[in-house]
Formats: structure tokens, C-alpha cells, sequence
């Protein structure tokens, strides 16, 4: 072997990836010269394997001294010289292959010994095992089925950073068995909720994706364009409506395994787009969705798992055992001793949220909204173990069936565990009245926020020729997937989670300059910025003496983490870098500026000797620092973002 190919074997199992490029330059040398050869490994179409890494160990009594076809990537090579030991992965697992000269013959082994770490190849030969007890391959032929021109990493070196490894998944999977495992997982997941529904009698359908209308569940929808139709579309935000139209129409059990799009923030268990189980069951109420939600987890969770005891991130989660039931207003008395009962009036409610260190995002909530507000702050964080909440107030509570004995309450409720809601289900409304009304509320509500939201006249159409009581439920399948593969992120079960992508900056720098680019006759124009409709407060007139002013420590930070608040339209939750070496948790009411995923990162100016405030029952440790102006009457917003080259902790005088 020459000096080259010695280089490049080596490198291709550790390589940085600065080094990247130089290995790829190699490596098409070498493509180069397999092609001049007539020896193309992109030219070969399709090999006959008769077996599996997998199979082959699994049942080796039955195959030892047989012949085998196997293909697959070659992942590691222990050299000693006229012998070698490969490892080469398939779908199945990974097998040990032992190549001779003696057996493939000289020159076939030269050919071997060019190829690299990474490459496709097809082995044939006889199963045995090695002294040492391993279970493995003599190869008598061996053949180069694709070429690999970038190096695979040792043990994931230089993809530590899971942000990479979510981007680059492709690679995750090679390198990492129990990210495959993953996503094994997943798919039979889904097949046991389609088996277990199937065997209930339920019919899965498919509804459309894009919708005309902006109305439903309270989320920010994608909006789109149809061409032909010269009319804008919004990706669907719920399967709701349309499913419970199918019910209007005659089919007593329908469902969805549906990809759900909200234009919303991102954090660990929210992904842009998504996937949802939505359920709908004639002549059954919620109570009776309860009962199947819960034998549900538990079938799939046994079927998949092996128990319905599961671990998650450390702590046994038990959906064996009855699951515990509680009403929101028992709930919410039991973790932060407020009485829904005992509130005379919406004032009364926002004085006690007050008293207990809540922000309201409504200045006007009412009982209902607070007694929401109260559940998010202080309850759902401490429901780990599987939990009906039930009973919710008919505010936030839209398209669900008012209780008879309490028309302030609905027919509704959510399931949790390890601190996160799982699934919503309804006594669904079908009283085409009284949706009428909440569908104006809740249009008026969303106009108010920016959205173009109208009535769905079709659905009130429907309810109107009569819709049958119905028990309704929805749950989101990656949050399933997340507990029963003990996940931590919606990121790792999802195959390609939505990510910025890495260059978006320096592209939108290109964009701006390719004018200028575009003809060398072409003048550098600069962007020219209208302030002419621009209003700003007014200077204060009283006069800071410097000491007082110093008593305000204005820091530099970086921001390590940024999610939305779970439950708030308008706060981020972000984890800051402020040069101390402990995490600095602050919030900031900036979500209609910003989206989470597009600030991580980035250097920013804080107070950071404020008292902590409770806000959304979190402790907000400081404030960060906007620049706020209005222009034509509507307030703008500018978090203030300085040289990244400026430190974590740097005081700002």
C-alpha cells in the first residue's frame, strides 16, 4: 500500500471536519481512477443478497458453513497486512467480515485495499465463527458497490452537537444504532394505534391538508397561495372539523393519523409540523374517551414495550395502574390553594392571580381564563404520572359541550404525564347555535391578534342537518413515540426535524448585495430606511445622576436556549450565558417579533441585578433590553443584538 492510501484509511475514521475537504479530494482521486479503469461504482445497478447481518446471527446454528450474499457499509478495518478484519452494516446490524489475499486473490485484494471507511460493498462467503468466539464471514469475493467521498466520524467525533446531528441525520443513523432503533420504534408505534383503533371498529380516513379558512384551533396557520384558484390557502392547524363532518354524514367511528403545520415557536416538544391521532365516536361522550385513551397507551405500550411501566428520563411512568382523575378546579386548588368556588366576580380572579405572582396576558380575564392561567402556572408541571384533568371552563374551551349541571364548564379534557399535556378530548358541541356564537367570539379574538379568521359556514351547515352526540379525541403521536423510546426532544423522533438552516444569514447578505454583483458598471447603493412615520416616546425631562444610573448592571449575554412559554402567546423563555458560569433564566414578551430557534445564539444586553419575577409561574432573573418605537400607531419591536465578539459578562458603562 502506498503513502496515500495509508493517509486516507486513516483519516476517514477520525477526521475533524476541517479536514473534510482534504479527504475528499482524495477520495475522488480515486474515483477518478476506478473510472479511467472502466471500474465506475456508480455505474452498478442492483446485488442479489440472500441475507443479513441480522439473520446471520440470529440464527447461525442453521447458516454456519453456508454460503451468504450480504451487503452494506464498511465501518471499520483492522489491517494486518495480507489479512483483514471488516465490519460491514446493513439494516439489520452490523457483521464482522475476514478478507485473505489468499482467498480473493492479489489483485482483488489490492482493489480492496484503495477502498475506504464508508464505502458500499457486497461480500460473499462462508458463516463461521472466529476463535474468539465472534460470529462472522470468510469472504472468497468482494465487491465495491458505491464509493464514499466524505469521511464518517469516529464515534460521532465532530457530530457531538445534537443541533448537527438533527440536521445531518442521515449520518446520525449510520453512526448511531440506537438512533435506528428509534425510529424502528416509531413506525411500529403508529402500526399498534392503527391496530388497536382498527380492532375498535374505527374507519382512518384522510381529510384535506390545505384549508380555505383561517378558524379552528388557536394557532398561527402557514398561509400559501393556489395559482389557479387565485385564492389563499392555510395549511391545516387540526383534522378536527372536517372528521366531525364524516360524522354529520353517516360513519359512527372515524380517525386520522394526520401531519398537523403551526407557524409557531419551537422548543422540546414542539415541532412546526407534527403528527396527530384524532378520533371521533357517535353516541359517546368524553367520559367514554377517557376509557379508551387509557386502554390505548397501555395496550401499544405493552405491545411495544413489553410493559406498561416505562421509563422516562429516569422515572418510572406507570399507565398499569388506574390513572388518577381530577377536575381543573381541584386541581388547581390542590397545587396553589385557589378557589374558583369561592371568586365572586373576574375581579376577584385577577386580584388572586395577582396575589400569586401571575401575569395575566388578558388585562380583562375572565374566571374561566384565570383559573386556566393558574392550572399552567402551578399544575401541569407536577402531573409526571398519567392524569385526567377534567372539566375546563368554556373559554378556552371552543368546540366542546357545555356540562348541564355547570354551563361555566365543558365537557373536555386533557391527559398528562411527565409534566406535559398528552391529548385533548371533548363531549363534542353539536348544537349549531350556541358554535355559532363561539366561533364569532373566537373570530373576534383572533382579528383582534393579527388573524384573518372567519366562521367555517360549512361546519355550522353540517351541525345543522344534525350531528349525533359525539365523544372526540386528539393526541399528538411524537409525544408518544417521545415516552415510550424514553426521548427527551421532539427533535429525536422526528427523522428530519425543521431547522434554520445554517447559512440563512449569509444568504439574505448575498440577496442584498447581488444587485450590486450582478454588473461591474453597477453603483453600491445603501438601504435607504424611511423613519419619516415614526413615533417615539418622549425624552424623560428628569435628570439620573450617574450613581444611579450605575446602580442598573447592564451585561452582556448570549443566549444558550430559547423556547416559548408553554400556554403564553407572548413570553420566551430564555437561557443566558451571563459570564458567571450559572445559567441565567429571563423572560421576554417578544414572541410576535421573533420566533425562538432564530435568537439562539446571538449576543445580547440585559439587567441582570433586577429581583426575579414570577411570570407564567417561572422566575424571570433580569430583563433584556429592546428598542421600541410605534410607526402609523402599531408599536415596534427590536431586541437589541451587539458584536457577537463581545463576551459573556462584559458590563456595559
Amino acid at each position: 500500500m502506498n503513502e496515500q492510501e495509508n493517509i486516507t484509511n486513516s483519516v476517514a475514521e477520525e477526521t475533524p471536519e476541517q479536514d473534510v475537504f482534504e479527504v475528499k479530494k482524495v477520495r475522488l482521486e480515486k474515483l477518478n481512477a476506478l473510472r479511467a479503469a472502466g471500474k465506475d461504482p456508480y455505474a452498478v445497478t442492483s446485488y442479489a443478497r440472500d441475507c443479513n447481518a441480522g439473520t446471520i446471527k440470529d440464527e447461525f446454528d442453521r447458516l454456519e458453513n453456508t454460503e451468504v450474499r450480504i451487503a452494506g457499509r464498511m465501518m471499520s478495518r483492522r489491517d494486518m497486512g495480507k489479512a483483514n478484519f471488516i465490519d460491514v452494516a446493513d439494516g439489520s446490524g452490523r457483521i464482522q467480515v475476514y478478507i485473505r489475499v489468499n482467498d480473493i486473490g492479489e489483485d482483488a485484494f489490492a482493489e480492496y485495499k484503495k477502498w475506504d471507511i464508508g464505502d458500499i460493498i457486497g461480500v460473499e462467503g462462508t458463516v463461521f465463527r472466529t476463535r474468539r468466539g465472534e460470529i462472522s464471514i470468510h469472504a472468497h469475493k468482494v465487491e465495491l458497490l458505491s464509493k464514499s467521498l466524505l469521511p464518517l466520524p469516529e464515534k460521532f467525533h465532530g457530530l457531538v452537537d445534537k443541533e448537527l446531528r438533527y440536521r445531518r441525520r442521515y449520518v446520525d443513523l449510520i453512526m448511531n444504532p440506537e438512533v435506528k432503533d428509534t425510529f424502528y420504534k416509531r413506525s411500529r408505534i403508529i402500526s399498534e394505534v392503527r391496530r388497536y383503533l382498527d380492532g375498535r371498529g374505527y374507519l382512518e380516513v384522510d381529510t384535506p391538508v390545505l384549508h380555505t379558512l383561517e378558524i379552528g384551533a388557536a394557532a398561527r396557520p402557514f398561509i400559501t397561495h393556489h395559482n389557479a384558484l387565485d385564492i389563499d390557502m392555510y395549511l391545516r392547524i387540526e383534522t378536527e372539523l372536517y372528521l366531525k363532518r364524516l360524522i354529520v354524514g353517516g360513519f359512527d367511528k372515524v380517525y386520522e393519523v394526520g401531519r398537523i403545520f403551526r407557524n409557531e415557536g419551537m422548543d422540546s416538544t414542539h415541532n412546526p409540523e407534527f403528527t396527530t391521532v384524532e378520533m371521533y365516536e357517535a353516541y359517546a361522550d368524553y367520559m367514554d374517551m377517557m376509557e379508551l385513551i387509557e386502554d390505548l397507551y397501555r395496550t401499544v405500550a405493552r405491545n411495544v414495550c413489553g410493559s406498561a411501566k416505562v421509563m422516562y428520563q429516569g422515572t418510572e411512568i406507570d399507565m398499569e395502574s388506574p390513572w388518577k382523575r381530577m377536575t381543573m378546579t381541584e386541581a388547581v386548588k390542590e397545587y396553589c390553594g385557589a378557589d374558583y368556588y369561592a371568586w365572586q366576580s373576574d375581579e376577584d380572579a385577577r386580584a388572586e392571580a395577582k396575589k400569586l405572582g401571575v401575569q395575566l396576558e388578558d388585562p380583562a380575564a375572565t374566571k374561566g381564563l384565570v383559573l386556566a392561567a393558574l392550572f399552567d402556572a402551578f399544575v401541569e408541571e407536577h402531573l409526571v404520572q398519567p392524569t385526567f384533568i377534567y372539566d375546563y371552563p368554556v373559554e378556552n374551551s371552543p368546540l366542546a359541550k357545555r356540562k348541564a349541571s355547570d354551563p361555566m364548564f365543558t365537557e373536555r379534557f386533557e391527559y398528562f404525564m411527565t409534566g406535559h399535556e398528552m391529548g385533548n378530548a371533548f363531549s363534542e358541541l353539536n348544537d349549531p347555535v350556541d358554535q355559532r356564537r363561539r366561533f364569532e367570539k373566537q373570530v373576534e379574538q383572533r382579528r383582534k391578534e393579527g388573524a384573518h379568521a372567519e366562521v367555517d359556514e360549512d361546519f355550522i351547515m353540517a351541525l345543522e342537518y344534525g350531528m349525533p352526540p359525539t365523544g372526540g379525541l386528539g393526541f399528538g403521536m411524537d409525544r408518544l413515540v417521545m415516552l415510550l423510546t424514553d426521548s427527551p426532544s421532539i427533535r429525536d423522533v422526528l427523522l428530519f426535524p425543521t431547522m434554520k438552516p445554517l447559512d440563512s444569514d449569509k444568504k439574505a447578505s448575498k440577496e442584498v448585495s447581488a444587485p450590486a454583483e450582478a454588473t461591474q458598471t453597477a453603483p453600491v447603493v445603501e438601504e435607504k430606511i424611511d423613519f419619516s412615520n415614526v413615533q417615539i416616546e418622549p425624552l424623560f425631562a428628569d435628570q439620573v445622576d450617574f450613581d444611579t444610573f450605575s446602580k442598573s448592571d447592564f451585561r452582556a449575554v448570549k443566549v444558550k436556549e430559547c423556547e416559548a412559554v408553554k400556554k403564553s402567546k407572548k413570553l420566551l423563555k430564555f437561557v443566558l450565558d451571563d459570564g458567571t458560569g450559572v445559567d441565567r433564566v429571563i423572560l421576554s414578551g417578544i414572541h410576535d417579533y421573533y420566533e425562538p430557534e432564530e435568537l439562539v445564539g446571538k449576543t445580547c444586553i440585559a439587567i441582570t441585578n433586577l429581583p426575579p419575577r414570577p411570570m407564567m409561574g417561572i422566575d424571570s432573573c433580569g430583563m433584556l433590553i429592546s428598542a421600541v418605537h410605534h410607526e402609523n400607531g402599531e408599536e415596534k419591536l427590536h431586541l437589541l443584538m451587539v458584536d457577537p465578539h463581545i463576551p459573556a459578562g462584559a458590563k456595559l458603562y
